[in-house]
């Protein structure tokens, strides 16, 4: 891989992102690519935003700058928006499981909730790609990460990590009926 590539995670505590930022990574070095990243988890035990960087390739901080994400990835639509209005870069992607945990805000009358249509807008103003994914036959809501990840790669969205890195990552992670259930869902 020449260069770098950046890929933002974004969540609500509770959704898996830890997981799904683990996953990637260890299918990154399945791939045999270079890695840097991070997490951070605020308020995670209480519902609160969780996010995850991630860089293939040569980068030198596992810190991706505001407006750098090559790739969105968030478990939520209000994350996805926030995520792509201040991370996404000029043309990248922006793919999120299309679901929403009520924010605050949202409660308390504040604001509006957020739409898949809001979240499409802010991609299409940096010219980027926008992929909902929705799933209603998932086995288990802790899956909606694996059900994502499922979509990047059939889109191609991650490069250099294909299906063949993401099970073997995800055999490092899982055993049992877990992992059969969750094989299953990559396809």
């Amino acid at each position: 891989m020449n260069g770098t590539f950046n890929i933002y995670m974004a969540g609500v505590g509770g959704q898996g992102i830890g997981l799904l930022a683990e996953l990637l990574a260890r299918a990154a070095d399945h791939a045999g690519l270079s890695l840097r990243g991070c997490d951070t988890h605020g308020l995670a035990q209480r519902g609160g935003m969780v996010t995850s960087h991630l860089r293939l390739g040569v980068a030198y901080s596992p810190l991706i700058p505001d407006g750098q994400a090559d790739l969105v990835i968030a478990l939520e639509r209000t994350e996805a928006l926030r995520s792509a209005r201040s991370m996404l870069k000029e043309g990248g992607a922006v793919i999120w499981y299309d679901a929403t945990w009520q924010a605050l805000d949202v409660r308390t009358g504040a604001n509006p909730p957020v739409a898949a249509d809001d979240v499409r807008k802010a991609a299409e103003s940096k010219g980027a790609a926008a992929h909902p994914v929705r799933r209603d036959d998932l086995p288990d809501t802790r899956m909606q990460n694996v059900a994502v990840v499922a979509e990047a790669l059939r889109l191609a969205l991650i490069p250099g990590i294909e299906l063949d890195h993401v099970k073997a990552a995800m055999s490092d992670l899982m055993a049992g009926p877990g992992l059969e259930t969750n094989l299953a869902l990559l396809g």
